[in-house]
């Protein structure tokens, strides 16, 4: 494709900040350089980005994940975390890692706690680790749901990776598969202070209301907030985790206003413009969902919008938005059975594969009963001995330009596990400029070319069956998947 004249690039802008210019009243924004987002394409590229940048750190490496996984790989990265912090022992770095209190704990003689103990001990004074607990958990059923059943009640999901003033957001945690075999979603933002100096501060502001990591494998409460995830009144804790995050947003979106991001006639300043959206329905933050069903709902006719999520669940707010109110062409990209992350596994996880099945198969029928096949098809990704963990949307505005100028990345899958019980994030990506398009446009073309089109005969297959136990698990913990 030949490079828009810079007329056709002034239109497209304005046309492109008129569809968005209402999130800038919603949630920060800032402006970036679209030469400086760069859109990784696989678990490899995720992990040597992480091993490089952390090595190459000098002020902060800031880290919010599910969990760190107990391998070689990992073993390798808390190595390049320790040897940065050996190489600017006594400067101003600061290392700060969140993780998820339930499922970093897992594990009896090593798991997340033991994996970063000893950056802890050695390196107190520039290297904190903190550990988020659902308010949900607490009295009886703390007590009696053991380890791995104790997770679906909800848990720390956000996936933020910050070195300096870069940021890597993602959906993929710090584990085996997601540095090997899981496809997931990595886009990175170099040399962005303003967006970092924010990222950096939400999860500070997060770790102000986890435990943190002692020398002797303790977990302790920050000391300056005054209520107890699960010992204290959970109404009280839940209203002041919430006032602080919505300080941080509400600060910020009061420093946009101030300034001159949106407003004419010289918005072509800049070609990129980065919003954060967060959900965190267990602290009654509900953010991202609004937005996202908002987006669905104004994307125009002839627009091309693709959703991908790792675990097919759509919320029912999020069905009616797709079937009921939106406009364009849509195209679901979901796992295969065969690409699923808990295919093969124990006891009563093992069936979740088919849970997505049958929950993939209720929506198909939903599109066929409507006649809108021709409208929303649905995809399932397959690769050899790979799984399949991507999410977030692309739209394309115009038909004969297949190149997305929007793009929502993050955690959130769009079901019910994001909207209600755990903590996510992502970043809504609006620009015009033509090489970050043309990396999204070939990051969602490689995705879309691992799968093949769902049809009436999909769930015929024997091995589609879903067995009867199945069914009654999903009608009935429907809303913890």
């Amino acid at each position: 494709m030949e490079p828009d004249s810079d007329e056709q690039q002034r239109m497209e802008l304005l046309t492109t900040l008129e569809n968005f210019r209402w999130l800038g009243s919603k949630t920060p924004c800032f402006p970036v350089n679209g030469n400086k987002v760069r859109v990784l394409s696989d678990p490899e590229d995720f992990y040597k980005t992480l091993i490089e940048k952390t090595s190459q750190a000098s002020q902060r490496v800031t880290f919010a994940s599910l969990y760190l996984g107990t391998g070689n790989h990992e073993n390798e990265l808390v190595k390049t975390i320790e040897s940065t912090l050996k190489k600017n022992s006594g400067s101003s770095l600061k290392v700060r890692i969140l993780l998820d209190a339930t499922r970093g704990s897992r594990g009896a003689q090593i798991n997340s706690r033991t994996m970063l103990l000893p950056l802890v001990q050695s390196y107190s004074q520039q290297c904190s680790v903190h550990f988020y607990h659902t308010p949900a958990l607490r009295g009886l059923l703390k007590k009696i749901l053991p380890e791995r059943w104790n997770e679906i009640i909800g848990l720390q999901h956000m996936k933020i990776y910050i070195f300096d003033d870069s940021l890597l957001i993602s959906g993929a945690n710090l584990s085996h598969d997601y540095f090997t075999n899981r496809q997931d979603r990595y886009i990175i933002m170099e040399d962005c202070k303003d967006l970092v100096d924010f990222f950096d501060q939400l999860v500070e502001t997060v770790c102000q209301f986890s435990f943190h990591l002692s020398e002797n494998n303790c977990l302790n409460l920050n000391s300056a907030f005054p209520h107890h995830p699960f010992e204290s009144n959970r109404l009280e804790f839940t209203e002041e985790a919430k006032r602080r995050i919505n300080n941080l947003f509400e600060k910020q979106i009061k420093a946009n206003v101030s300034s001159s991001i949106f407003q004419w006639p010289n918005p072509s300043a800049y070609d990129t413009w980065i919003f954060p959206f967060i959900q965190m329905g267990q602290l009654n933050i509900y953010m991202d969902n609004i937005l996202t069903r908002e987006i669905l709902e104004n994307v125009p006719a002839n627009a091309e919008l693709c959703l991908a999520t790792g675990y097919f669940n759509l919320t029912q707010d999020y069905m009616d938005s797709l079937l009921e109110a939106s406009q364009p062409n849509v195209h679901i990209l979901m796992a295969h059975p065969l690409a699923n992350g808990f295919l093969g596994a124990k006891g009563f996880a093992g069936g979740i594969p088919s849970g997505y099945t049958l929950l993939a198969y209720q929506f198909y029928r939903r599109v066929v009963d409507r006649a809108l096949e021709a409208r929303i098809r649905l995809w399932e990704y397959q690769r050899q001995n790979w799984t399949f963990h991507a999410k977030g949307l692309w739209i394309s505005f115009n038909r004969g330009d297949p190149r997305p100028s929007f793009t929502l990345v993050g955690s959130p899958n769009f079901g019910y596990r994001s909207v209600y019980r755990d903590l996510e994030a992502q970043l809504a990506v609006v620009t015009i400029n033509p090489t970050l398009r043309d990396q999204l446009h070939r990051e969602r073309k490689n995705l879309f070319q691992q799968a093949d089109l769902v049809n009436g005969t999909t769930f015929n297959h024997p091995d589609r069956k879903i067995p009867l136990w199945v069914r009654f698990v999903i009608k009935v913990f429907r809303r913890f998947f």
